[in-house]
């Protein structure tokens, strides 16, 4: 194994081998990271979502996929440009690595994927039965990566630092603007029958350890999305009314199953409930 590489593994307590492709997972989400901030793409855009509260915050839930919004809009943007930097990046720390940026559509999402094949040389684990296992030749790890575009105004940005495996700075959204950002997916995310779990955990994260929302950034996130009246103000009535609203429809249930995967600790799911959430939303501080 790479010995940089070997270095990172250190900090995870792998016991199973689905822990080490976690693990894998998130030192690739690292080193994306890491080629991107060589690459300069940090000078035009920030990082935010699940994953960047996850590597950058600490969240205790794993999470896939890579999100970016640029600074300003930018309809002439194109991620590709930023492949071969990726792919160089990981194929030093013996990832055999394609990144194929999809072509821009005429949505202002632009996406690639990441697909990393694992090796079997690459790592070989100690199980608690003490033998040695090799995780399969040819097992693919995919991560996707998404940038905005065109995002909505009214952030802010700040740059947090990771020591991994050199030390890089990356820029990511303030707090209160990451938690407007979750909360609008809360409210708006259009899945029919679908519910992202994911999006609950977060929010019970928020609450209990960085309750305050920036109100302004949410009401212009719903503009851009269709889902409140440009001119008219967000207030703090209008926000609890659509928060309880949306956990009056909520499938606590199918909630708790489709976050299950990704926690550390499964008995932090146990207290869900209907009246849970509309107590947690009694607790937000609005920006």
């Amino acid at each position: 194994m790479n010995d940089a590489l070997a270095k990172m593994m250190v900090r995870y307590a792998c016991r199973r081998l689905e822990d080490y492709v976690r693990a894998l997972r998130e030192i690739l989400q690292e080193l994306a990271l890491l080629g991107l901030w060589r690459s300069k793409f940090f000078e035009q855009g920030a990082f935010y979502g699940g994953t960047s509260l996850r590597i950058l915050h600490g969240l205790d839930r794993y999470s896939e996929d890579l999100d970016f919004s640029l600074l300003a809009p930018q309809p002439d943007f194109d991620l590709g440009r930023y492949s071969d930097a990726l792919q160089t990046e990981m194929r030093s720390f013996g990832f055999e690595v394609t990144v194929n940026a999809k072509a821009p559509r005429v949505s202002a999402i632009q996406s690639a994927f990441i697909k990393a094949e694992t090796l079997q040389q690459l790592l070989v684990i100690e199980t608690q039965a003490g033998t040695l296992q090799a995780l399969p030749r040819g097992q693919v790890l995919k991560i996707r990566l998404e940038v905005d575009t065109n995002p909505p105004p009214g952030f802010a940005t700040e740059s947090r630092y990771l020591l991994h495996p050199i030390p890089f700075s990356v820029r990511t959204y303030v707090l209160p603007d990451l938690f407007a950002g979750k909360m609008h997916a809360l409210l708006c995310r259009k899945w029919k029958t679908r519910v992202k779990g994911r999006d609950w955990y977060d929010f019970v994260w928020f609450v209990a350890n960085h309750p305050r929302l920036h109100l302004g950034h949410l009401e212009q996130r719903m503009v851009q999305s269709g889902d409140w009246t440009r001119g008219q103000t967000l207030t703090a009535d209008h926000l609890h009314q659509r928060l309880t609203e949306t956990i009056d429809r909520l499938d606590v249930d199918q909630a708790r199953n489709e976050v299950l995967p990704f926690v550390v600790n499964p008995d932090a799911l146990a207290v869900w409930s209907r009246d849970f959430f509309k107590d947690l939303a009694r607790r937000l501080e609005l920006a």
